[in-house]
């Protein structure tokens, strides 16, 4: 009988195998885990196969809101119990949603002011290191803002948007400062339905008191402040973080560069930074380019210092300098398998504490940076802006050491993808009009005749409980493949560049007409427009091709539709809130935290589209994904009137003279 007991317990103790070629499409990430077994190293791959998901918690149907419960409702049977407080299955799945829109709105407004603060500080000349590359970009947010430029100076303008900008998270009262660039349609319908934000910390604060036991318990009135306060991520915090970036670091423009594990070098010093704030990387640069430090890694035996990003900031770095890309949030671990990279240096959001132990294995020097970031038995190297070369300069040192004293084998995946990156707002409005007539003019034009169906964000995380990258990849080609320009931000940017869609190569998936445009342009049918936050260059486009007309009055009118195929952030959900409440059809993968059929599911799915705003979509298949995306995109453009198609015609001089005397 005891026997019987304790091959029971052995076998309930077993771990369920990782099937490699199900995990990943990703050769260099799937050559590592292959390692990484033979090593007998952990990764979250290994620990996703072996852990299932809480069925209860996936569905959203338990609350841990006060110590009445836990309460778990059924989500087969929701209506067939409440809390002990009451609340229906519809208020916890409101409550539960709106703390993940809570914060991961957080995340970019912290991201945000912390951007803000550096530019502050570099505007009063309190720090030195960084300076504004981008006076033009300056002077032109400041105009919309209604800041005076003509004939002051750039400390002037600079000082006055500060001031402006700070409002975005400090106003109790008002409107967010890029309220202005919304739309007036949109912002009508924002202000009918009570839900233009204030500043982000009101925001926030307010939805997380809704949320307390015993407050707000209607969930439509729930849904208008998880709107108000994702909105006040999209076009308050993360707006700020890009343009901030922009101005302080340069705006991007195309620049060629590679990505994946191919990028490292065996005989070099490899530094990789990963999370999501620039301006850690940014002082970096500078270290790994000091001719000191340069020489001690020589004299240690390296050929040179090899500087790799991963993540977001990699995705903004890639996209500013051309620095080269190691991977997506997925692959960080994998990586360090490696045994080339010598050091880590990590911020803030999406990194995993399972860094640290494969670090360890490895003998990679890793190190947190952010004081709002401290991983247990991890060094601390604190980042001071005043100061950041302390930080970096250590960081670049200790990893010349590691190189020096190696003692793991080295295997580096000789596998990489070349691509084009960095097509900021700015760019793609000078690509399509030229310096003179620069405008989304040609974009509009061309999506009216036909040539382009519409466009498509497809943005966001990677995630172990499906197989790495093949989503994006699988509906970025299906959507192509039908005229349907995609732009692209974080992790998702990164799956297709693998994948070598980033070059106007990549132009022959795509559809006719999409093809068309891509090769007169020059461009590739994907563009990447850089981190998670640079999420708001999608909602400036999308502002500027109802400016530009023909496409309706308002976002919601628009033929574009939007998706994260592999989400897994709570930042996720309040980006996709934010686009929803912005007007756009956004559809998840993955999984979703609600239960289909509730009323709250019917608001999220249906319901919000009525009111002039967005809706949810969920679809786990890439191209039921796809195709739920061009029923969309088909359904606006009959709404325009653009469903019937127009003849192309090749017009004589004789022709184009006629048409501009009329």
């Amino acid at each position: 009988m005891e026997e019987e007991k304790g091959k029971k317990i052995e076998k309930k103790a077993e771990k369920k195998g990782l099937d490699i070629k199900a995990a990943t499409i990703c050769d260099a990430t799937a050559q590592m885990l292959r390692k990484a077994e033979r090593d007998g190293v952990e990764t979250a791959f290994h620990r996703a196969a072996d852990m299932k998901a809480c069925p209860i918690g996936a569905d959203s149907a338990c609350c841990k809101h006060c110590s009445m419960g836990p309460c778990r409702l059924n989500s087969k049977d929701p209506y067939g119990k409440v809390g002990v407080c009451g609340a229906t299955i519809d208020t916890i799945q409101a409550r539960n949603f709106a703390r993940m829109v809570a914060s991961g709105a957080a995340a970019h407004t912290d991201h945000g002011m912390s951007m803000l603060d550096l530019f502050r500080e570099v505007v009063n000349g309190h720090i030195k290191e960084y300076r504004i590359k981008d006076p033009v970009k300056l002077e032109e947010v400041a105009k919309e803002m209604g800041i005076e430029t003509e004939g002051r100076e750039v400390k002037e303008i600079a000082s006055d948007l500060y001031k402006e900008l700070e409002s975005t998270y400090t106003a109790v009262e008002g409107e967010i400062p890029f309220a202005k660039r919304v739309p007036s349609k949109t912002l009508e319908t924002w202000r009918k339905h009570g839900v233009v934000p204030r500043g982000a910390m009101r925001e926030i604060m307010e939805l997380m008191h809704r949320t307390h036991m015993g407050v707000d318990q209607d969930y439509e009135n729930l849904t208008k402040q998880c709107s108000r306060t994702a909105l006040s991520d999209g076009w308050g915090g993360s707006m700020v973080a890009t343009e901030i970036s922009d101005i302080l670091f340069g705006t991007p423009t195309p620049v060629r560069t590679e990505v994946n594990m191919g990028c490292l070098k065996a005989d070099h010093v490899n530094i990789i930074i990963h999370g999501h704030e620039p301006n850690l990387f940014e002082s970096v640069l500078d270290s790994v380019n000091d001719p000191s430090l340069i020489q001690a890694a020589k004299e240690a035996g390296a050929k040179g210092i090899n500087l790799l990003g991963m993540c977001c900031s990699g995705a903004e770095m890639l996209s500013r300098h051309g620095i080269p890309h190691a991977g997506n949030f997925m692959s960080t671990e994998a990586i360090l398998v490696t045994g080339a990279v010598d050091a880590m240096g990590v911020d803030v959001q999406c990194i995993k504490q399972g860094l640290a132990k494969v670090a360890e294995c490895y003998g990679t020097k890793l190190f947190t940076t952010n004081p709002r970031c401290h991983i247990e038995g991890v060094e601390h190297i604190e980042f001071v802006e005043h100061h950041p070369r302390e930080c970096t300069d250590a960081i670049v040192e200790n990893a010349i050491i590691r190189f020096k004293n190696r003692k793991m084998p080295v295997e580096i995946p000789n596998i990489k993808s070349m691509g084009i990156h960095g097509f900021s707002h700015e760019y793609i409005n000078y690509m399509l009009g030229g310096t003179f007539r620069a405008s989304y003019t040609p974009l509009n034009d061309n999506i009216i005749n036909g040539r382009i169906r519409g466009v498509a964000g497809v943005v966001g995380c990677t995630n172990p409980r499906v197989k790495q990258d093949w989503v994006h990849v699988e509906l970025v080609k299906e959507l192509i493949k039908n005229d349907i320009l995609v732009v692209q931000t974080g992790c998702s940017q990164i799956a297709l560049a693998k994948a070598g869609l980033y070059t106007p190569e990549a132009a022959h998936l795509a559809g006719a007409g999409l093809r068309e445009v891509c090769e007169t342009v020059g461009m590739p049918p994907v563009l990447g427009l850089g981190s998670c936050v640079d999420n708001s260059r999608i909602l400036i486009a999308c502002s500027e091709m109802v400016r530009v007309g023909g496409l309706g009055n308002s976002i919601a009118d628009l033929p574009v539709a939007g998706a994260a195929p592999e989400w897994m952030s709570e930042k996720a959900i309040s980006i996709g809130q934010y686009f929803v409440a912005s007007g756009v059809f956004t559809v998840f993968g993955v999984t979703y935290p609600i239960i289909e059929g509730t009323k709250f599911h019917k608001l999220l799915f249906d319901g919000l589209e009525g009111l002039g705003f967005g809706k949810w979509g969920f679809a786990v298949d890439p191209y039921e994904m796809a195709q739920m995306m061009i029923d969309h995109i088909n359904k606006k453009r009959k709404a325009l009137g653009l469903d019937k198609g127009k003849e192309r015609v090749l017009m004589d001089m004789a022709a184009r003279q006629k048409l501009e005397a009329a």
